[in-house]
């Protein structure tokens, strides 16, 4: 039974390591592209409420703003 719980252990670790990964890579992408962050506004607005919400968490502030004001004037 040992060898079946290991393999079990390793399978729900490189879970959490790909799911820790693909966090980062979406939070990255949304923080250097604000088309990418205006294509996530259309599909997902959820997820990118979920990153204006961090940064102003963090102390970064004027992001929504910023965006909001670009995609109103149809500069996109």
């Amino acid at each position: 039974m040992e060898p079946l719980a290991r393999k079990i252990f390793k399978g729900v670790l490189l879970l959490e390591v790909a799911g820790v990964a693909g966090a980062y890579l979406l939070f990255y992408r949304m923080d250097t592209s604000q088309d990418f962050r205006h294509t996530m506004n259309r599909r997902f607005p959820s997820i990118l409420e979920v990153y204006y919400k961090s940064n102003e968490w963090a102390g970064v502030y004027g992001i929504r703003e910023n965006d909001r004001l670009k995609w109103l004037s149809g500069k996109n």
